[in-house]
C-alpha cells in the first residue's frame, strides 16, 4: 500500500472511530454537566514530543501515521537539537482516555512539519480545546502552534515538555518567552509519563468546564 493510501486510511479511522462514538455519547441521556466525549488536540512543533504524549496517554492502541524521515527532507526540516530523530507524523497520532466515569478524551496528534500544516484545520473541526506542547530547548518551534489556536479561539494550554526529565527554565520564563497572555496555563511536564501528561489533560479539561460554567452564569 502507497504510503499517501495508509494515511488517508489512518486519518479516515481515527475520525470516524471518534464521530461514532462521541455521536452515541450525545445521544444518550446526560448524565452529568461535563460532556461524554471530548476531542482534543495536541500540538506543537516539529519533535516536541507530541506522538510519545499521545502514546503514552491513550488507554487503547494508538494510531500513527510516521514515516520515516528521508535525506531530501533534511533541506527543509531543522533538526537542530533533535538529531536523533527518526521518523516524523505526516497526519496525525490518535488514542483514546477516559476520565473517571462519565468523560472520554479523543486525541489528536498534529504533524509538526511546516509542510504539513495544512491538515491542521481539517483536524482542529470539532475540537473544544488543545495542548501545545514545548520543547524548553527549541520554544520558538512552537509559536505557530500557540498563534493557530489564539486565532481560531481555541481554549489551549501550554505544556513545556522537559526532555530527560530536565525543566532548566521556570514557567514563568516560559510565558515570557511566548508572550503568553496570563490566562493560559503553562504546566511543566514529561510526554513520556503517564500521569504527567494525564495531569496536563485534566488540567485543560478543569479549565473548560470553568469556561462553560462561567459563561452559563453570565
Amino acid at each position: 500500500m502507497a504510503g499517501s493510501e495508509r494515511v488517508a486510511e489512518t486519518t479516515a479511522a481515527a475520525e470516524n472511530t471518534a464521530a461514532a462514538e462521541i455521536t452515541a455519547a450525545a445521544a444518550a441521556p446526560a448524565r452529568s454537566t461535563a460532556p461524554d466525549a471530548v476531542k482534543i488536540l495536541i500540538a506543537g512543533g516539529f519533535g516536541v514530543g507530541k506522538t510519545t504524549m499521545v502514546g503514552s496517554v491513550s488507554e487503547i492502541a494508538p494510531l500513527r501515521t510516521e514515516e520515516p524521515l528521508t535525506e531530501a527532507g533534511l533541506d527543509v526540516d531543522d533538526l537542530a537539537g533533535i538529531e536523533e530523530k527518526r521518523a516524523t507524523t505526516v497526519a496525525l497520532d490518535f488514542g483514546r482516555i477516559s476520565i473517571g466515569r462519565d468523560l472520554v478524551l479523543y486525541l489528536f496528534g498534529t504533524p509538526g512539519q511546516q509542510r504539513f500544516w495544512f491538515m491542521w484545520n481539517d483536524l482542529a473541526i470539532g475540537a473544544l480545546g488543545a495542548v501545545v506542547l514545548v520543547d524548553v530547548r527549541r520554544p520558538e518551534s512552537s509559536f505557530a502552534a500557540v498563534d493557530f489556536f489564539e486565532r481560531r479561539r481555541i481554549p489551549f494550554v501550554v505544556a513545556v515538555n522537559g526532555f530527560h526529565g530536565r525543566h532548566p527554565y521556570p514557567a514563568a520564563e516560559i510565558r515570557e518567552a511566548l508572550a503568553l497572555p496570563e490566562h493560559v496555563q503553562v504546566l511543566l511536564c514529561d510526554a513520556r509519563e503517564r500521569t504527567s501528561s494525564r495531569d496536563v489533560l485534566i488540567a485543560l479539561i478543569d479549565q473548560l468546564i470553568d469556561a462553560a460554567a462561567g459563561a452559563a452564569a453570565s
